[in-house]
């Protein structure tokens, strides 16, 4: 036996909690609609993306970190700079 709902002007529709329960979806995961070879659309649980590797990504942000190395002058951290370009004026006030 299949499951109905209704969609809403906006097209959402709610999916029926044992149909969510079965799938293991949460609240604000993704969810995936594919066709099968009938035509029929298919809503499922996206398969996971697996976590990116985290050397890629620490190697990223050390590139990105050198091409901002030589931006603020010589002995002057981010908050004194913001300083100086506010006027004298604590940033975190504003």
């Amino acid at each position: 036996m299949g499951k109905q709902s209704r969609m809403t002007v906006k097209g959402q529709v709610t999916i029926p909690k044992d149909v969510r329960d079965a799938l293991g979806l949460k609240p604000h995961e993704p969810v995936e609609f594919v066709w099968n070879e009938a035509g029929e659309a298919v809503i499922r649980k996206p398969a996971t993306q697996p976590a990116e590797d985290f050397d890629a990504t620490l190697q990223r942000f050390r590139e990105k970190a050198a091409e901002w190395a030589g931006f603020f002058p010589e002995g002057i951290d981010s908050v004194e700079y913001v300083r100086e370009l506010r006027g004298g004026e604590d940033p975190s006030l504003t």
